[in-house]
Parts: C-alpha cells; structure tokens; sequence
C-alpha cells in the first residue's frame, strides 16, 4: 500500500516512509528483536504514545516477551478496535504532524495482527500452563 507523508518537525517524509517500512517488517517477521530497529523503537516511544522504557531492549522485554504483553501492544494498532494508547489510553496518538504515519501503521498492521495476537495468546497459554505444573509439583501436587 502507497502512503503519502508531509515532513513533520523531527521527521521528515522520507524518514516516515523508512520508519513504516520498518515496522512492516518488524510486523511481518514475526515481531522478532532483530527487526526491532532503533528508527522503530524511536518512532513508537517519541510519537505513539509509549514510554521509552530505558531503552530499546527494555521496550523490547516489556511489550514482547510475555504473550499478553505483545496483545496488549497490538491492541494499540488493531484497527478492529479503538486504537487507544496501550499506556495510556488516548487516541490522541492518532492526531497531530505524525498522524500520517501512525494511521498508516494501524492500516499496515491490519494484515498482520489476528495471525500476531493469536500466536502471542497461545505463548500466554503456554506459559500460564508451565507455571502452573511448576507450582503444583512444587506442593506436591498433580493435575488431575
């Protein structure tokens, strides 16, 4: 999908299209750290509404290592709700000199998501299910 920009004031509309090029392939690799470019990371805390989180790596941990973490991000891009901050709750995120770019990720992100929020609630499952046999078998207890 072609998408338009105007240049912002800390970016220009050459930079938002490498921005949003990034995060397709962030989206389309399967939301894997190797994808999570600094360009990226930069765009999602300076103008979608996140918090830095110290830095790339701990964005990365907090939004991506736990299943419902990585649902609740995606929410934020998931067209077929609101698109409310997953930090704070505002579609704010979704106006201004970055709106182009944002409103271009929630369009690109379309494809992508059901298949990304399925798997993460699986991993979820997943690991829900491991922690609870751990602590089971730790009070010497078994599933029934």
């Amino acid at each position: 999908m072609q998408h338009v920009f105007s240049d912002a004031p800390f970016m220009s509309a050459r930079e938002k299209q490498l921005t949003l090029r990034a995060w397709v392939r962030f989206l389309r690799g399967g939301l894997r750290f190797a994808d999570f470019t600094k360009r990226l990371y930069e765009h999602l805390h300076l103008h979608c509404g996140f918090i830095a989180h110290y830095n790339r790596a701990g964005f990365y941990a907090t939004y991506f290592e736990r299943g419902e973490d990585t649902v609740r991000f995606l929410s934020q891009f998931d067209k077929r709700g609101d698109c409310r901050s997953a930090e704070f709750a505002g579609g704010y995120w979704l106006e201004g000199q970055y709106a182009d770019l944002n409103r271009a990720m929630v369009e690109e992100a379309a494809e992508c998501i059901p298949q990304l929020v399925e798997a993460a609630s699986a991993a979820q499952q997943e690991a829900d299910l491991a922690l609870a046999q751990a602590l089971l078998a730790k009070h010497g207890r078994r599933l029934p």
